[in-house]
Parts: structure tokens; C-alpha cells; sequence
């Protein structure tokens, strides 16, 4: 938004006065019969699964909504998305900014025939649906359920949505902690993914065909993606992803010791003195 000469630009509030705003807003909506369920991010990152990772990678490939997404990474982390409900088609939240915001975020069912080949591509290839909602899945099934344009994740034409802030940007700072929040949730719940695109996670399973004896194989098992390469994959650092894990350190093998190589005197040891009798 843009800023005129002499006029004021808004009031720096800091993350803690943001987490104050956002309880009393629960509070509100509590009093109001409104059961909350709000984003609460624990630790450094935003989203840690498969599906999480995945769904906050798309966001970030959507070049007409990345002005605004920084900003609404910031909102959804320090827990002003107060209330977050996941339904067929449709996201619904309510977020605390100066006032409390309401939003509603329409999704497109996903086109019969695109459901239809990403069920056909992954056919044999999923075990089970824990292996599925785990995120245990080979390379080649992430590519097909993440593709841009062909997998299960909505392009931007696709997502009509409302706030009812004042900024009249597509994309506000409040959407925008929605949307992160989705991915949030669905660390939690990925099932939700497949009911905002308004398909049965069932039928995927059941296209897997004979997937029960091709996972038991060492082939299929070698293929399976570890969960510490997710970062990798997605291309997501620090915000979304977990942090490289510390090197150890490797035990020396022979060769002279710091001290030793350093010239310092090796440290002798004090004998104590028996006591007087």
C-alpha cells in the first residue's frame, strides 16, 4: 500500500503485543460460540512434513502473490491466525491484525481428469495410506502430486479470495497468513488437502493396485524419500525447513595430540599428600 506525503505510516507492533492481540481475539471468538483453532507454530519452522513443505513451496511459486508473502510468514509464526477451519472447497479464518479479520478463501475442485491421471500415475506406487499421509513417498510420486499444473495443488486462478481488511491488494498480509497456516495444518492433518480439493483420498489408495507387494521390495523401499532431504527437495531453508543436522566430529586416528602438536607443556598430574597423622 502505498503512502501519500504526511501521511502517518502504522504503528510498529512487536511479536509479543501481536500474541496479546491474538489470545484476546480467542477470547472473543470463544464468548462469540465460536470454538477456535488457531495456528501455533512450535520451534523455528513454519512446517516440517511432506505435505506441509509442499503446500508452502507452491505458494512460494505463485509470482502473483509473492509481494505479499513475507509479510503474512511473519503473521501466521507469531500466531495471529486465531482461528483456521478446512472444508470441502473452502478455508475459513479469522486473523488478528489492528482489528480482527475475517477470511474466506475459495479453492476450484480439482478437474475430474486431472484427479484421474495423478490416480493412474501413482497407481503401484503408494503402499498404504499411512505411507501416504506420512509423506513416505518415492521421488516419482512427489513429482506427480506436486507438478504445477498437473498435481494436487491449486494454481492461483484457481483460489478466490476475501478479507475484510481495509487493503484492497488480491493477496493482503492476512491471506497470506492463511494460506501459510494451511501448511501448518496440514503437518498435522494432510488428509485436509484432499478435502479442499474436493477428492477422496480412498480412491488414490485404491488405484494403487498391487502396491502391498511391490513396497516390499528392496527397490521400492531404497526409492522412498528420507524425511531429512525434504528440505532439500523443496528448496526451503531455515523459515520451512529444518536445519542440517550438526556434523560429528570424527575420532582422530593416530597423529599427535593439540597439546602436542600446539608445543605446550603436557599437563602433569598432582599427587595428593597423605594426611598428617
Amino acid at each position: 500500500m502505498a503512502y501519500e506525503y504526511g501521511e502517518r505510516f502504522p504503528e510498529y507492533v512487536t511479536a509479543a503485543e501481536r500474541r496479546l492481540r491474538a489470545e484476546l481475539a480467542r477470547k472473543r471468538l470463544a464468548r462469540q460460540g465460536i470454538a477456535p483453532q488457531p495456528i501455533v507454530i512450535e520451534g523455528r519452522d513454519l512446517v516440517t512434513t511432506f505435505w506441509g513443505m509442499a503446500w508452502c513451496h507452491h505458494l512460494e511459486t505463485l509470482a502473483d502473490l509473492a509481494t505479499r508473502l513475507p509479510r503474512g510468514r511473519a503473521y501466521a509464526r507469531n500466531g495471529s491466525v486465531v482461528h483456521l477451519e478446512l472444508s470441502r472447497g473452502v478455508i475459513r479464518a479469522f486473523v488478528s491484525g489492528t482489528e480482527v479479520y475475517e477470511v474466506e478463501v475459495k479453492l476450484r475442485p480439482l478437474d475430474p481428469a486431472r484427479w484421474k491421471k495423478v490416480r493412474r500415475d501413482c497407481a503401484g506406487r503408494i503402499a498404504t495410506v499411512v505411507e501416504l499421509l506420512s509423506g513416505r513417498l518415492s521421488a516419482a510420486v512427489m513429482e506427480v502430486l506436486c507438478d504445477p499444473g498437473a498435481g494436487l495443488f491449486p494454481a492461483s486462478a484457481e483460489l478466490h479470495m476475501s478479507c475484510s481488511c481495509p487493503d484492497q491488494a488480491r493477496l493482503c498480509k492476512h491471506l497470506a497468513a492463511v494460506l501459510y497456516g494451511v501448511g501448518a495444518r496440514l503437518d498435522h492433518a494432510p488428509e485436509l488437502l484432499f478435502t479442499l480439493r474436493g477428492v477422496e483420498l480412498a480412491e488414490l489408495i485404491a488405484d494403487a493396485g498391487d502396491a502391498g507387494a511391490l513396497a516390499s521390495t528392496p527397490a521400492a523401499s531404497a526409492a522412498l524419500v528420507p524425511d531429512e532431504r525434504l528440505a532439500e527437495i523443496f528448496g526451503i531453508e531455515l523459515e520451512l525447513g529444518s536445519p542440517p543436522a550438526a556434523r560429528r566430529r570424527r575420532p582422530r586416528q593416530g597423529g599427535a595430540r593439540p597439546a602436542e602438536r600446539s608445543g605446550a607443556r603436557p599437563r602433569r598430574s598432582r599427587r595428593r599428600k597423605p594426611p598428617a597423622r
